[in-house]
């Protein structure tokens, strides 16, 4: 089930991780090694969470990388979702039928 308006990841990084620790940009960047302008970006909601940085992220406050990604592909789906109508009504009858054909002991889908 989607959560209703998720945070950006970037978010949860400066509230949860860096206030709390009393880091400041360059210094959680220097940590993560990673540029402050990447990190930046992520923080300001320009820029997701990639693989690579939910590793960083997961070593440096010792959280799992699954979770960060997880956070990202909610916020991402979230978002999207709230496109859903006008992603609809783009294919406006171009919906895909597909019926069964009973080949000997297979079976396929026809488009």
């Amino acid at each position: 089930m989607l959560m209703h308006n998720p945070p950006h990841p970037g978010e949860i990084i400066r509230e949860l991780c860096l206030e709390p620790l009393g880091l400041s940009v360059t210094a959680a960047a220097d940590g993560l090694r990673v540029s402050r302008k990447t990190l930046s970006a992520i923080l300001n909601g320009k820029a997701g969470i990639s693989p690579e940085m939910a590793i960083r992220l997961s070593i440096a406050f010792d959280t799992s990388a699954e979770s960060w990604l997880t956070q990202q592909y909610q916020y991402e789906l979230w978002h999207a979702e709230q496109h859903r109508k006008d992603l609809a009504g783009q294919e406006a009858g171009c919906r895909i039928e597909t019926r069964e054909v009973f080949i000997g002991p297979r079976c396929c889908l026809l488009r």
